[in-house]
């Protein structure tokens, strides 16, 4: 009966862990789509790109280094919101306003989240 119970508990904890990353990944991917679909260009290191080129550049980033973002604000933190090679920050330009990337992510992570 003990073994039972323990093994139990064990898989409530698999499913758990297996959830959590489900919706970490379902959240990110959310994220790259709504940069995607934003309409603003992206300011990566001095150069200007379209909003689908952005996202294209975040999966990469995201398939890359998916070690490094176990919750969308691992990814916004880690990956997302700077280079990796030069350490500036990335900028999303939408209707002529100048925003950090982090910023926008974290506000629209927020937004899919309420939703």
């Amino acid at each position: 009966m003990t073994r039972l119970l323990l093994s139990l508990i064990l898989l409530a904890g698999c499913i758990a862990t297996v959830r959590a990353d489900t919706t970490a990944d379902e959240e990110i991917r959310a994220l790259i789509q709504a940069v995607a679909e934003s309409g603003c260009e992206f300011n990566r290191n001095g150069s200007l790109h379209s909003a689908e080129a952005a996202a294209e550049h975040l999966e990469l980033k995201y398939s890359r280094g998916k070690r490094y973002a176990n919750s969308a604000e691992a990814f916004i933190d880690r990956l997302a919101s700077k280079s990796s090679w030069s350490g500036k920050p990335y900028q999303m330009i939408c209707d002529g306003e100048v925003h950090p990337a982090g910023d926008w992510l974290t506000a629209t992570l927020a937004t899919i989240r309420s939703s």
